[in-house]
């Protein structure tokens, strides 16, 4: 089953290398990672999509990430009111008339067109992974030159207790 985990972690060099080398070193697979700036400085957000079966794994897979020295907070927030997106840029080839028809087909989606080019258009689309994934599939047969999506950043809705506040009293 696959799980939307948040790690609050020190903003500094070889975080993302340590974090991802433990979660290699026990054979999990990161479906997809997202990591950037949060509202506090020094302080980074990372949203791990990962394929866990069961309940004894999630449970070592946390502790395991709460044990990393530059690790302030882990959450699995699959479960929970959250928001959630992705980004996708699709490149299709396409001229003409065909152009019409794509645009027809991601309207719907509420995505758009970036750039254009004499035998190409790009489309920018996001929203949660099943969206995107559904627009990918209706514009493959128009032919897909190149793709590429950012992975799924997430957190809690509303005032559901993520705030680090703690972070003071840490060295930073």
């Amino acid at each position: 089953m696959k799980r939307i985990i948040t790690a609050t972690v020190q903003d500094r060099g070889g975080v993302l290398n340590r974090i991802t080398g433990m979660l290699h070193k026990r054979q999990f697979n990161i479906d997809s990672i997202s990591v950037g700036s949060s509202e506090v400085e020094g302080v980074s957000k990372m949203t791990f999509v990962v394929d866990v079966n069961d309940q004894q794994k999630l449970e070592q897979l946390t502790k395991q990430l709460n044990k990393q020295i530059d690790v302030i907070k882990v959450s699995d927030i699959t479960d929970k009111a959250m928001v959630a997106r992705e980004l996708a840029l699709i490149k299709v080839g396409g001229s003409g008339q065909l152009r019409a028809e794509i645009q027809g087909i991601i309207n719907p989606f509420r995505a758009t067109v970036i750039d254009v080019s004499r035998d190409s258009l790009t489309v920018q689309v996001t929203g949660k992974p099943d969206k995107v994934e559904a627009l990918i599939t209706l514009l493959r047969p128009y032919g897909i030159k190149e793709l590429t999506r950012t992975g799924v950043t997430a957190f809690l809705r509303g005032q559901q207790p993520q705030q680090v506040t703690e972070i003071n009293s840490l060295s930073i």
